[in-house]
């Protein structure tokens, strides 16, 4: 494993932390890197079912890659309504959604061709 690849699963490790301290639900991680022209390699996926665990949720996330990494997101947006909060950290994008706005968009869906992976099976 090289330095960059270390350093992504380290930051994919300590997302997946955060979101599981305040127990975002359905986490679930596309792997973009088999499919050209994309703006990262991950989306990591999860959702909670109201504003507040979004919000906490995407919070537990910055916090926890901080603490562990030394990292910020470079842009963070919607924790106005939290309905969907985004956390960008170049090659890793956080996508923390209300379950609802999650099953509108079907990020998912939307990336079929890419590998998809669900990080967990209990929540």
């Amino acid at each position: 494993m090289d330095k960059h690849e270390e350093i992504t699963k380290n930051l994919k490790d300590a997302i997946l932390e955060g979101i599981d301290k305040t127990k975002g639900k359905d986490i679930t991680i596309i792997d973009l890197n088999t499919i050209h022209y994309t703006e990262c390699g991950y989306f990591i996926i999860c959702h909670g079912t109201s504003t507040t665990q979004v919000s906490a949720i995407a919070q537990s996330v910055e916090e926890t890659v901080a603490e562990e990494t030394g990292e910020k997101s470079w842009h963070a947006e919607g924790y106005k309504n939290s309905t969907w909060i985004l956390l960008d950290y170049g090659e890793i994008v956080v996508h923390v959604f209300h379950e609802q706005t999650r099953n509108f968009y079907n990020l998912e869906g939307l990336w079929a061709d890419a590998k998809i992976i669900k990080a967990d099976s209990e929540n």
